[in-house]
């Protein structure tokens, strides 16, 4: 234990919640999800968050994304300086978000109307537009192409996602959520609708990312041989997050 705690000192903090909580305010009462979660993730981490369902482990997830506010209690990420999400605009909130953090999701939400290529840079393209920011089109399809090559998935560039199994869309989905190299990758069930050959080979492809690049993961996931791959395990309980390694 001592030696994992000078192990811990020598890393770069990323990611701080403080007593973190989450109410929803109901007709029937109150629900407290999140009950005072103090978490630190580190640079280059691979954390896996484990749990029954319905314990909060997704509700927490959004709210580390920044798409949902706590009720109380503090998020710190620090990143090139210390940043404090609540302390942010409407507008900084967004693109904090979309710099910085990348999101795979249980369903792919990929637009079936656009083509894999397209997936992937349509995020930057509707971001660029609303910007009013010049972007080179091309230059943007080459990177992505470069992208979805690594993942093993670039021979499929003009298919649309109703044409590409379960396993190819979620490569898609991964590849839009590396576009834009991300400091951390949150990844909700990322395996929940995929059969175990498909899950693990995503799971290996998540292993193999964060290796090379150095990107920090957390993964929510029902899994738990996956989960045991990962840096360290936590298992939600009761709006507490407990860790298991």
């Amino acid at each position: 234990m001592k030696w994992q705690n000078l192990l811990n000192q020598m890393k770069k903090e990323i990611l701080i919640t403080k007593n973190l909580k989450k109410t929803y305010f109901k007709k029937a009462g109150k629900i407290e999800v999140l009950k005072g979660i103090d978490f630190l993730a580190y640079e280059g981490e691979i954390l896996a968050i484990t749990g029954a369902s319905g314990a909060g482990k997704s509700t927490f997830l959004h709210i580390i994304g920044t798409l949902e506010a706590q009720t109380e209690g503090e998020i710190l990420f620090k990143f090139d300086t210390e940043i404090n999400p609540s302390k942010l605009s409407r507008d900084a909130l967004s693109e904090f978000r979309n710099r910085h953090i990348g999101f795979v999701f249980q369903f792919h939400y990929l637009l079936p109307e656009f083509n894999v290529l397209e997936n992937v840079i349509i995020p930057e393209l509707i971001t660029s537009e609303f910007g009013k920011k010049k972007i080179n089109k091309h230059e943007l399809e080459e990177r992505a192409f470069e992208i979805l090559k690594g993942l093993g998935i670039h021979q499929r560039i003009h298919h649309y996602p109703g044409e590409l199994s379960g396993g190819e869309q979620q490569r898609v989905a991964v590849a839009r959520a590396l576009f834009k190299n991300p400091s951390i990758v949150l990844a909700d069930e990322p395996t929940g609708n995929l059969d175990s050959k498909s899950a693990q080979e995503l799971f290996e492809l998540f292993l193999k990312i964060n290796e090379e690049s150095k990107t920090t993961f957390i993964v929510v996931t029902h899994n738990e041989a996956l989960a045991q791959k990962c840096t360290r395990r936590f298992r939600m309980i009761d709006g507490l997050l407990i860790n298991i390694n």
